[in-house]
């Protein structure tokens, strides 16, 4: 009982561990290079999960955090966004109807439920790896948000120990391969600190918001090119 209690607070640290970003991007006004991926990944999650109360909370919580993505993104991102919070909604229609109308015991339910589950666990654990793929390629962990990596390591090592106790491997597999997740974006953090440029922009994030809005970038370029013609014909 009391592992069960303890794993339940790791769980909503970790839904609660990015909010340090979420003020970052709130101050800001922009989400910059911050991905939605990892938190759009977690609301499916939550919602085939949706079997005890901390996962309601947990799917309340990331929803939150999509909305700040929305609001602060640029069209391009948001509309990305939106196909994929669709994609899960009518995901997650046909699984009740299917549920509900071809599956009549509660232990099949429960059995292809349980398997969904599984595949979407690894999902949300996997959602970091863009995130990680920018790390390496920038060399940077400006947009690679530490708390969260923690959470994800310590949220798996848990459940793993909860699984180990009860013999579960549904719980055992996902969970394991999110330790190694987080294990593995804490050690690329470790790596690329001391290169990452905190105050400046990098390349990836200047050309994202060059294309930004009805294209004021590339105006702003233009009509200093032509003050320069004039200048230069005067």
């Amino acid at each position: 009982m009391q592992i069960g209690y303890f794993r339940n607070v790791i769980s909503l640290g970790l839904f609660l561990s990015p909010i340090p970003t979420m003020a970052a991007i709130v101050r800001q006004k922009s989400v910059e290079n911050f991905k939605a991926d990892p938190y759009i990944a977690t609301v499916l999650n939550c919602f085939v999960t949706l079997v005890v109360t901390i996962n309601g909370a947990g799917a309340a919580i990331e929803l939150f955090y999509v909305l700040i993505f929305v609001i602060f993104s640029s069209w391009g991102k948001r509309r990305k966004i939106f196909v994929a919070l669709v994609v899960e909604v009518v995901f997650m229609a046909i699984l009740i109807f299917v549920t509900l109308y071809f599956l009549h015991t509660t232990d099949d339910r429960t059995t292809v439920v349980g398997i969904i589950a599984v595949v979407f666990n690894i999902v949300m654990y996997a959602a970091p790896l863009t995130v990680m793929k920018m790390v390496i390629s920038t060399k940077s962990v400006k947009y690679m948000p530490l708390a969260l990596a923690i959470g994800n390591a310590a949220n798996g090592a848990v459940w793993v120990v909860y699984a180990c106790l009860r013999f579960d491997p549904y719980v055992l597999i996902p969970n394991g391969l999110g330790t190694l997740s987080g294990i593995l974006q804490l050690t690329l953090y470790a790596i690329f600190y001391k290169t990452t440029n905190w105050d400046g922009d990098d390349d990836e994030n200047r050309n994202d918001n060059n294309g930004n809005g009805n294209g004021n970038g590339s105006n702003n370029n233009r009509r200093g090119r032509g003050e320069v013609q004039l200048v230069d014909v005067a």
